[in-house]
């Protein structure tokens, strides 16, 4: 009868002995998935923000394709509004309603560019800009150098971006004006 308790204990030293080994599968199988979880969940994030981006760039392309093609319009409408424009400074004959027919037809089209946000560019008086100004001629004047001194055609701005470059003509320095280090001293 003795030999019976001495199994025993044996069988619950060696029942113990199995358990840290299968906790520590357990344990070892539980870091792989969380590891595996964590891959996944950081893989997750990176398409979300990926298809975030997508959604925003195609959102932006189709703004830029409409605003291209109705810039393209707009454009083809600015020599329709200049001839408009010159209509106007010749109307002193016209009978007052033609005159009031053609000021109704230029004031909608200047509301139709008001609508798209279309902008006259500013010229007379201002600082010569190549960004927005394209110079056509140079005159002698008392003004600063590269002041525009008169529009030759109205240049104009879309959303902040040049659809047509004003043309214009430019002060230059009267050649009797031009100081040379020469003649300073």
């Amino acid at each position: 009868m003795s030999k019976q308790p001495a199994k025993e204990p044996a069988k619950q030293s060696t029942a113990p002995a199995a358990a840290p080994s299968e906790l520590e599968q357990f344990k070892t199988e539980l870091a792989k998935k969380e590891i595996q979880l964590q891959d996944y969940t950081e893989h997750l994030k990176r398409l979300q923000a990926e298809f975030e981006n997508y959604c925003k760039r195609s959102e932006k392309e189709r703004k830029d394709y409409m605003n291209y093609a109705s810039e393209k319009l707009i454009v083809k409408l600015l020599l329709i509004i200049d001839d408009f424009d010159r209509a106007l400074a010749q109307m002193k004959n016209l009978p007052a309603e033609t005159k009031k027919g053609i000021e109704m037809i230029s004031k909608n089209l200047h509301k139709v560019l008001d609508e798209e946000h279309v902008e006259a560019i500013p010229a007379v008086g201002q600082k010569l800009d190549p960004y927005k100004h394209e110079v056509l001629l140079q005159t002698e004047s008392e003004k600063p150098e590269d002041t525009i001194i008169e529009e030759l055609q109205k240049g104009y701005m879309m959303n902040g971006k040049v659809i047509r470059y004003s043309k214009v003509k430019v002060s230059k320095p009267k050649i009797g004006n031009i100081k040379t280090e020469d003649n300073s001293n």
